[in-house]
């Protein structure tokens, strides 16, 4: 963005990041915001006298130009794209060129990912994610470079500082959308309306589109489904919830949740 910036590597952008986000929401807003173009303005021009007249100017400017999401809010991503260099700038790999608006596919990385099967994902789990995620971008990078990223994201997303992420973490790295079932009213309607919305869930969570809900299908349905009263799951008590689902609703005792399975279980009429 400027030469003050020229030689900022990923640790002096956790610094600045996390002296700016007091409230460590993941964003900056409001004051925080305030402060930081404050912040900026005496390290780009140092001579120059600050006043709230030319920090809210160069605010608005910036803003226009680097809050993609234009909530008036400065995410971590965005951020990272305005002041750091292209060889450093490894929090955009997780912007990924379609946005994960769906628990399934997370699911499905966690799986994977979570190897011991633990329930968390360790910083040795991370380093292989990491490594996968930048083939996937065609991006070289040195094994001392993927150790320092592994390191700056422990940083970042393990709030608690146990050395482990878990979903809820990994679920903010990925940017994983709003919950898909809060915008259905199942209760609230009428048995016509509640088969139609019944539909356009079970079809959002088949991806496979076999007409049963497995493995990470099945994931991803009890974590939306669960964290619409229960937010912040951890992957043990998912793990729970969904063989008590299954043990309620997989009639034939297959491991899957045929969707006539899951219709009964809802109390949704489909004939």
């Amino acid at each position: 963005m400027d030469s003050a910036f020229d030689n900022l590597d990923a640790a002096g952008f956790l610094e600045i990041w996390q002296h700016f986000d007091a409230d460590d929401n993941g964003y900056i807003e409001g004051n925080e915001l305030d402060d930081f173009f404050r912040h900026m303005m005496k390290r780009l021009g140092p001579q120059e006298k600050v006043t709230d007249e030319r920090v809210h100017k160069l605010k608005q400017r910036f803003m226009s130009a680097y809050d993609v999401t234009a909530d008036g809010k400065l995410q971590i991503q965005e951020l990272a794209n305005m002041i750091l260099p292209e060889d450093e700038n490894f929090l955009l790999v997780f912007r990924r060129e379609a946005p994960l608006d769906n628990s399934v596919d997370f699911m499905k990385i966690w799986r994977k990912y979570d190897v011991d099967c633990s329930g968390y994902i360790s910083a040795l789990e991370l380093k292989a994610f990491l490594k996968d995620l930048f083939q996937k971008h065609l991006k070289e990078v040195s094994s001392d470079k993927v150790e320092e990223y592994t390191d700056t994201m422990m940083k970042i997303f393990d709030k608690n500082r146990d050395g482990c992420l878990d979903l809820n973490d990994l679920a903010r790295i990925l940017a994983l959308e709003e919950n898909f079932l809060l915008q259905f009213q199942m209760d609230a309607c009428s048995k016509e309306e509640r088969k139609k919305d019944f539909e356009k869930i079970f079809a959002h969570y088949d991806v496979s589109k076999t007409g049963a809900l497995e493995g990470p299908e099945v994931d991803g349905f009890v974590k939306d489904m669960m964290e619409l009263v229960r937010p912040n799951l951890t992957s043990p008590e998912l793990d729970k919830l969904k063989g008590i689902l299954l043990g309620h609703c997989d009639a034939n005792k297959d491991g899957k949740i045929q969707k006539n399975e899951l219709a009964l279980c809802l109390g949704v009429k489909l004939g």
